[in-house]
Parts: structure tokens; sequence; C-alpha cells
């Protein structure tokens, strides 16, 4: 066996979802799953028939496609990401790939290789973690200050000759954080001073409280470090049609047709046409479901406040992250409140290395699959817990 792979750890969301097995639980008081927020809902009516249409009548939706993706798909997101970011982007610099973990997994095979070291602010998506740790690359963590943003003062302290590049993710899996535009410029200007690249991973930015741009990183010169990875699955419901993409210089992307020809060829056809419908007839759509996800976060904080002794460490897209008050580790607390409360969540030591204590407090919440009023639920149930 490999002992990369040997050391890594196991996909947590399987772990928790184990925890389930023979537990029975009232009829007053079914399970509420806050564990996974990808979309469970089917995509839009017209967005299936579109796919069902292509599938029928489209015959190269079943052949093997560009490498780097379909050039319309490819064009229309240079176009509007320009635009939403009031920036230059050249369908040359964008990347269709299978999942925004395939997105993640390409770009560091560009930049890194065992022995190498890549900073990711804690708590930190873990399945960023896992990818470094199969390829060998050290994962330094960068602990998260108020509000768990990051700070590229304390980041800059971490950078050694074997760093090649800094990850951000916003809004954040798993704490919800919107990091200001201040911080991710902060973060450019150090990966640029220390020729790094910045991976800034914006799977969740349509659901970003703000109206605006969260950014001017494509503002001005940009292709020299920055590295944009998004998923499509989130905004369309296309979490089982595996579409993501990246947008990186054209240099870069040469080096990225190599990875993705060897570990898929090509993305899927199906997935693709059906993101690029979605671009170019969903917007209203998406306008509707951002506003659900943003009332559902005003439930759960608003919630959240009656929940004595428990504190509301960040919030945002699909997450809350939370510390609990009770003199009982986290993994143990999450297996408890399967049986006592109907509840599975995700503890903190998940998201942090083993030697960070403060996971013992915390949980992830993810609340995009779950409605206002369920939320209010949960925020009772979490109240009336006591281990």
């Amino acid at each position: 066996m490999n002992p990369a792979l040997l050391h890594t750890d196991a996909p947590p969301v399987m772990e928790a979802r184990r925890w389930l097995e023979g537990v029975i639980h009232p009829a007053n008081r079914p399970l509420i799953n806050i564990s996974q927020a990808a979309p469970v809902d089917l995509p839009p009516m017209a967005l299936r028939q579109a796919i069902a249409d292509a599938a029928l009548h489209n015959p190269d939706a079943h052949l093997y496609g560009p490498v780097l993706g379909l050039p319309a798909l490819r064009a229309e997101v240079a176009t509007q990401f320009s635009a939403a970011y009031g920036g230059a982007i050249a369908p040359a610099q964008v990347a269709i790939t299978q999942g925004c973990n395939q997105a993640f997994c390409a770009a560091i095979s560009t930049l890194a290789g065992a022995g190498d070291e890549v900073i990711l602010p804690t708590p930190w998506y873990f399945n960023h973690k896992m990818w470094l740790d199969m390829q060998g690359i050290g994962a330094i963590p960068l602990p998260c200050g108020a509000g768990m943003i990051p700070s590229a003062d304390d980041a800059r302290a971490l950078i050694t000759p074997r760093t090649r590049a800094i990850v951000l993710v916003t809004p954040n899996n798993p704490t919800g954080a919107e990091y200001p535009a201040e911080t991710l410029t902060a973060f450019r200007d150090l990966a640029r001073a220390h020729g790094l690249a910045l991976i800034v991973d914006e799977t969740y930015r349509d659901f970003d409280v703000r109206s605006g741009a969260p950014h001017d990183l494509f503002a001005s010169d940009w292709d020299d470090c920055l590295i944009q990875l998004y998923s499509f699955s989130k905004a369309y419901r296309l979490t089982g049609h595996r579409v993501g993409a990246i947008i990186a210089s054209e240099r870069r992307l040469i080096q990225i047709e190599k990875f993705l020809d060897t570990v898929a060829i090509c993305p899927s056809q199906l997935g693709q046409i059906a993101a690029l419908w979605g671009m170019q007839n969903l917007g209203q759509w998406l306008a509707g479901e951002r506003a659900e996800i943003l009332a559902r976060r005003a439930a759960l904080q608003t919630g959240f406040a009656q929940v004595e002794g428990w504190q509301l460490l960040g919030c945002g897209a699909y997450f809350a992250y939370v510390r609990h008050p009770f003199d009982i580790a986290s993994p143990d607390l999450a297996r408890d409140l399967v049986g006592k409360a109907s509840l599975l969540a995700l503890p903190g030591t998940m998201f942090r290395p083993k030697d960070d204590g403060q996971g013992a407090r915390e949980l992830r919440i993810a609340f995009a699959n779950v409605d206002s009023a369920a939320l209010g639920e949960v925020c009772a149930r979490l109240a009336a817990y006591r281990p």
C-alpha cells in the first residue's frame, strides 16, 4: 500500500454517516442532517429538460470532448466572470474540470510535489488537506483570527523555501466566513512578493451576502500568481454531474491539461452542457436560490442567539461554525447528538490538525438543505441537549 494514502484521513462525511447505523429516531424527532450541504433537490425542470434534450439529440454529448472543456462554456465563464469582477479574463484562461475538487488537485499538481509545502488556513476544508497528504506535500496550518479570517501577516511567518502556494476558501468551508476584499488583496501581495501562487476557491461565490464583487483581484494584471477555483454544482444543483472550473494563466493551463487528460480525459459533456445552459438561462432562478440561502443564514443566526452557552464563530453561504460549552470532545459530542438530539453534524476535529485542541470544542453546521423552520428546531435541540 502507498504509505501516503494509508496516512491520509478517511473521508469525514462517510465516517459520520456510519454513526447513523442502528439508531432509531423517535417519530416526533426525525433526523436532521446538518453534516453536508451539497444540494439534494433536483435541478429545475427546464435544466433537466435541456440535459435530456442533449442526451437524446446531441451526438457529441456522448463522446470525448476537449480536455480543457467545451469552448462555449469556457467563453461564457470568461465573459460572465470578467463582468462580475470588473476584470479581464480570456476564454484561454479558463479550464473546465470534473468538479471543484479536481480543479484543486489539478492546480496543486502544477505547483508542488513531495516535500513541498502549501499554507492552508485552519479550520481547513478536509479534502484539500487530504490531497496534499496523498501527494506528500506538507499542509502548513495558518490559524484564523477574529471572525475566522486569516491574516497575511501571520502567513508571512510561515513561508519557507519549500512553500509553493497559499490556499483561501471564501465564502469559507467549514466556517462560512466571507473574507474581506482587503484580506484577499493582502494575500495576493504576499504571494506575489514571494513568488507563490494564491489559490482562491470560490465554490460558494453565488451565495455571498455581498451583492457586488467580493474582491478586485481580477481588476488588474492577475495571472502571474492568482488561480481561482469554482463549482457549478452548488449554483445549478449539478453535484452528480461533476462540473467545476479553474481560472489561471494560459501557461499554467498547458500543464493542467496534462493532469486532466491523465485522470479524466475530459469533463462530462452532459454536465458541461447543463452548466452552460444554466449560466445563459437561470440568472433569475439563481438569484432566488441565493435569497433563500441568505434567509436560512439569517434564521440560523436568529435561532442560535437563543442557544445558551454555545458560540457562533462564523456563518455564511452554506455553513455555520460553532463552539460548544461542554466538557466533552467534539467527536464524542457529535456522535452523542445523533442519539440524543437526532442531529448529524461534523466535529471540528475533522477540520484541524490533530494537535490543534480547538477542534475538540467545535462543530460545523451545514444548513443549506434545512429550511428556516427546521433550523429553528436545530437550535431548539441544541439548546436542550446535555451530554
